[in-house]
């Protein structure tokens, strides 16, 4: 035994590593598996996991790298296909995959990681309904994120002139496919919302293919279109096309010309509403007009029924009927009064000894104006007084008869 050459463990580790990074098959190997036990370093960037299938599991380690280049977040029990040389850890002696690149198995790796960043965001509320902000129905500028030289804008631009010529049109140029499209759209909203105020904001490009979409599922790009206190309408691709733009803006139109036709409103549709509502809201004063005058009238005439005017009129009225009557009670009793007092007089007269006077008759008086009516009320000598009907007579008694004594 003495004769054979001893290894260390360490010296073995090595040579098994040596071995291995040796062969040309291990060193370009693909594997299908399941990620199992998953870790990542967030301050190196490096991942740590294994790879497994029915019966076995290989440890593996993904660098930061070839981590930053992934579509999509690997998560424990995704079955994913890798890329990557076979090589042994020394320290321990385990045997590992370096891997380089990453695939999900099945499913395209854009395709996943657009459904990640879908959950991810929803989760957090950026595509509530509720945090949505309206687009405005007048906007007097409007800022357009897109290719200078892309068919976006030049829809755009046709719909805006043939709708509203009036509104203001900003150009924010930006690459909209690549790696640099990202932090370009990005800097289209900050301009917009830090710099150059604008009413509303189209972001957007024409159709293409996933990848080359991809720029508009940038989730800080998401982010801030989230946080614009701008309105945005996100119009990526076609009608079937769609992005994380679309879900967390403000609106989503399916084409660049529609939102163009979302954004800029359509002037002579206005000025025919503003006719229309003119003649509706003037036959509607009209009718209000008509309205309030009959009810004015109305008002007028029980103002008029019940004024104190007509009141004190009606009162006069009845004063008048009331003063006539009495006149007429008045009259009527005086002619009463009359002809009674006629008929008092006609009879005092006829009682009246003074009126038989002028029948030949004559009234006799003593001296102290008393009526002598028999002759016994006198004597010889006496004064008397006689009044005829046209004066008096002053005469003595000579001499008294008693008519008994005539006649007898």
């Amino acid at each position: 035994m003495q004769d054979k050459a001893v290894f260390s463990v360490t010296q073995l580790n090595e040579y098994i590593k040596m071995t291995l990074e040796s062969s040309s098959v291990l060193q370009s190997v693909y594997l299908r598996g399941e990620i199992s036990n998953l870790k990542s370093n967030y301050s190196s960037g490096h991942m740590y996991f294994s790879l497994k299938d029915e019966k076995s599991s290989l440890r593996a380690v993904m660098f930061r790298f070839s981590a930053a280049r992934l579509k999509f977040m690997p998560e424990s029990g995704m079955k994913v296909i890798v890329h990557g040389k076979i090589s042994s850890y020394t320290v321990s002696g385990d045997c590992q995959i370096i891997i380089d690149d990453m695939q999900p198995d099945g499913a395209g790796a854009l395709a996943v990681a657009f459904e990640q960043l879908k959950k991810k965001l929803s989760g957090e509320g950026l595509f509530d309904p509720e945090r949505k902000k309206p687009i405005p129905k007048l906007p007097r500028s409007v800022g357009v994120i897109t290719s200078a030289s892309g068919a976006a804008l030049h829809d755009i631009i046709n719909v805006s002139g043939r709708r509203c010529p009036s509104t203001e049109i900003i150009i924010y140029p930006s690459y909209v496919q690549g790696e640099l499209a990202p932090r370009s759209l990005t800097g289209g909203i900050l301009f917009f919302n830090q710099r150059h105020k604008v009413d509303v904001i189209i972001i957007g490009r024409g159709g293409g293919s996933a990848e080359d979409l991809w720029c508009f599922n940038d989730e800080t790009l998401a982010r801030t279109i989230a946080g614009s206190d701008i309105p945005v309408i996100s119009a990526v691709g076609h009608e079937t096309d769609f992005t994380i733009c679309d879900f967390v803006a403000d609106l989503r139109a399916p084409t660049p010309s529609a939102a163009a036709e979302l954004a800029f409103p359509d002037t002579a549709e206005i000025l025919n509403r503003v006719r229309t509502l003119s003649i509706k809201s003037e036959n509607a004063l009209t009718i209000k007009i008509s309205r309030i005058q009959s009810a004015l009238e109305l008002m007028k005439k029980s103002v008029e029924l019940h004024s104190p005017i007509r009141r004190l009129g009606e009162r006069e009225s009845a004063l008048e009927i009331l003063k006539n009557r009495l006149d007429s009670a008045q009259r009527s009793r005086l002619e009463a009064f009359e002809s009674e007092f006629r008929m008092l007089c006609t009879r005092l007269e006829a009682s009246n000894p003074l009126s038989v006077l002028s029948h030949g008759y004559s009234v006799v008086e003593d001296a102290q104006g008393r009526l002598i009516s028999s002759v016994s009320g006198v004597r010889s000598g006496d004064d008397i007084t006689v009044k005829l009907q046209d004066g008096e007579l002053s005469a003595i008694v000579s001499d008294t008869r008693i008519k008994k004594e005539i006649e007898g």
